[in-house]
């Protein structure tokens, strides 16, 4: 479905056009793909399509999906060029997870710009369960959610700051993140990967459980290191935003990794995304009030040493701002060549006869195998 902001837009790229607002030039109409409606995702989609239709006459076609294969497939298949999404472009560019299938593999996707805000991300725990920091996680009940790799990735990284896996704790198995953090609520596990700002904690505030959020100090560098091993999109953050009616201290040190995440095919026109870069980011001051948790489209914000390449679109906007350094060409350059080494570890992997049950184990030792020959981080086993 192709929800439309404004007059009737077709799904196709449109022909540029000046803008009427500096020297930013957008399509007549633009189309990406994102979460389904209800999600901060969309309604910040929403946002950004009125200012685009407001400043620049352009209308942006948001084609909402469920699941991180449905927010890729439009950029796999044309339909869209651009996606709002999570986590999961990282997990395409890398081929693994729900992407390690005969059908998908690694993609190339690049990055145009980010919602950096200041929420967090980690486990939360209920107060009763006596967790304070990281190490005290041993031996809890923590939950894994069925079908849900993006959050037990994360929940092994937090695992591993502490230096603990999924065999130094008790795994509670449930169907869904609500569940999830339902379990807590009813007492029936301990701690359960999410947002720090989620709605859903005033509930476990409210219950004889209560919540607490367990810091990650930055100064550990040790537990930061073996978690940024685990889930290398972490960065350190000053956690400033909780959910309501949350009773410590805030800010505090945590983990932090954007929502959404703004990223382009490989074969996305230049002039697009510069426009929509600039665009965004030069109007910030019109969009942050537009939906909640907009805070983080600011270019102050914008992480240019992350996990995946930059769009040469809007590393000419970031140029001009001064804020492109040779460092970040450097730092650009190791994250082209892995998408690089990945493509040509994908061409010999599609060149074998491999069962459907045993394609994801025989990819991920290929992939492993071309990693390790160019001595790049092979992060997922």
């Amino acid at each position: 479905m192709l929800v439309v902001l404004g007059a009737m837009v077709a799904l196709a790229i449109g022909i540029l056009h000046p803008g009427y607002a500096g020297d930013a030039k957008l399509p007549k109409e633009i189309s990406w793909s994102t979460y389904e409606s209800g999600s901060s995702a969309y309604a910040q989609s929403i946002g950004i399509g009125a200012l685009l239709k407001k400043k620049y006459g352009t209308e942006l076609g948001i084609v909402p999906a469920s699941g991180e294969i449905g927010r890729q497939t439009p950029l796999k298949t044309g339909q869209s060029q651009l996606c709002a999404c999570g986590i999961g472009a990282y997990f395409a560019q890398e081929g693994v997870l729900m992407f390690a299938t005969k059908a998908w593999g690694p993609q190339r996707v690049l990055n145009l710009f980010n919602n950096i805000g200041t929420n967090g991300q980690q486990l939360a725990v209920s107060e009763t369960s006596g967790i304070r920091k990281p190490e005290d996680l041993k031996g809890k009940r923590v939950t894994f959610v069925r079908g849900s790799p993006t959050l037990n990735q994360n929940t092994e990284a937090m695992l591993a700051f502490a230096g603990l896996t999924w065999n130094d704790v008790q795994k509670i198995e449930v169907s869904g993140w609500g569940k999830s953090i339902q379990a807590v609520i009813n007492g029936e596990a301990d701690a359960a990967w999410g947002n720090t700002a989620a709605s859903y904690y005033v509930k476990l505030i409210n219950s004889p459980q209560g919540l607490f959020l367990p810091p990650l100090p930055h100064s550990d560098e040790a537990g930061w290191k073996r978690a940024l091993e685990r889930a290398p999109w972490w960065s350190k953050s000053m956690i400033k935003t909780v959910a309501p009616g949350y009773r410590h201290a805030v800010p505090y040190e945590g983990n932090n990794y954007p929502y959404p995440i703004i990223v382009a095919a490989a074969d996305t026109p230049n002039d697009l995304a510069y426009g929509l870069t600039r665009a965004v980011m030069e109007n910030y001051a019109d969009l942050k009030d537009d939906a909640p948790g907009m805070d983080g489209y600011r270019l102050a914000v914008q992480n240019l040493k992350w996990v995946l390449p930059y769009h040469a679109g809007a590393i000419r906007y970031f140029k001009e701002k001064g804020l492109w350094k040779a460092e970040h060409d450097v730092h650009n350059a190791e994250l082209v060549k892995r998408q690089n080494v990945l493509a040509e570890a994908w061409n010999e992997m599609q060149a074998k006869s491999v069962p459907d049950d045993k394609f994801a184990e025989e990819w991920l030792k290929l992939r492993a195998a071309a990693l390790t020959k160019a001595n790049l981080p092979v992060i997922f086993q």
